[in-house]
């Protein structure tokens, strides 16, 4: 018996869209589906850089406050 076991869910993951900081001082980075506005080259929230486009690979996650805008 195994009352306390569960099935274990497989993490899907993708190549997905992110934008990272150009500072060599910083490791900030956010998916492309989660910057705010919707200004062509967002800058950093931890240090107000600028930030270049990149890809990694990543769990897939939605962004449903995308679909509900005002």
């Amino acid at each position: 018996m195994a009352f306390g076991r569960r099935e274990v869910e497989e993490i899907v993951t993708e190549e997905t869209k992110i934008w990272e900081c150009a500072s060599d001082d910083c490791n900030g980075w956010m998916r492309d589906n989660f910057k705010s506005g919707e200004s062509e080259t967002p800058t950093c929230p931890l240090c107000d850089s600028g930030m270049t486009q990149s890809t990694k690979v990543l769990a897939v996650i939605n962004n449903y406050s995308q679909n509900q805008k005002m």
